[in-house]
């Protein structure tokens, strides 16, 4: 019979369902498949990871993971909750709340950019997780000291953490999407002004400035530090900070 998710989830928690079996022990762990899961992960993308590549990777059965996992959906929770469990996080010390959320950004950021598969599962049973849960608990602290309520605390770091997840998006996939961008630009800005000839005034003007600027007609790095700066000031207008 499968175990509930949220038991797999919370397998090492001293009150988790099965801790005190007897019996031989397993060849490998629950931990185990998941962290062997997340290899595979990093390695070719969340395609490459099924049951059956899995199974072989681990010399094992399919069957014998599915007694650990349940099935490739629950996997994916599994591997999230693990990857949240995993990330380092930042110490606030007596830092004010907008250098916290920068950190708090930058490390969501540097976790996106280690294990890009996290941006292909949106699944909202991971929020249940014991790593899921720790990391909301130590982002909520972003805002320690602040005026903000309960709701608009939560609300304020998920605008947050939206940004960031955009943005990985863009970070992390459009290095290898199109090799040497720089050189195509440069060969070829020339010649589209040629075909443009005076149609769309304002995006040649515009765009002729920012890529010139960005030798490309997209910097993901300068839209990261322009976007981030944007957001914490936005948020600026909620918070007060106490004198």
């Amino acid at each position: 019979m499968p175990r509930p998710l949220i038991d797999l989830m919370w397998r090492d928690s001293p009150g988790a369902p099965g801790g005190g079996r007897r019996g031989p022990k397993a060849r490998y762990s629950t931990g185990d498949i998941v962290s062997k899961a997340i290899d595979i992960a990093d390695a070719g993308g969340l395609a490459a990871v099924t049951v059956r590549g899995l199974a072989q990777a681990l010399d094992m059965t399919a069957m014998s993971v599915y007694t650990h996992v349940n099935s490739r959906d629950d996997l994916l929770v599994l591997m999230a909750d693990h990857a949240y469990a995993q990330m380092p996080k930042a110490s606030f010390g007596r830092s004010a709340w907008h250098t916290r959320a920068r950190r708090v950004a930058e490390d969501n950021l540097a976790l996106l950019s280690a294990h890009a598969w996290l941006l292909d599962i949106d699944d909202p049973r991971t929020a249940l997780g014991p790593g899921t849960i720790a990391k909301y608990d130590h982002e909520l602290r972003i805002f320690d000291g602040t005026t903000l309520n309960d709701l608009h605390r939560d609300a304020a770091l998920t605008f947050l953490l939206d940004f960031v997840r955009s943005s990985a998006g863009r970070i992390v996939r459009t290095p290898s999407s199109v090799p040497d961008f720089g050189a195509f630009w440069e060969q070829s800005a020339h010649r589209l002004a040629k075909y443009l000839a005076d149609d769309f005034p304002l995006a040649q003007r515009v765009g002729g400035v920012a890529g010139e600027a960005m030798n490309a007609p997209y910097d993901a790095a300068q839209a990261w530090e322009f976007g981030l700066a944007r957001v914490i000031a936005g948020l600026a207008g909620l918070i007060s900070q106490p004198t």
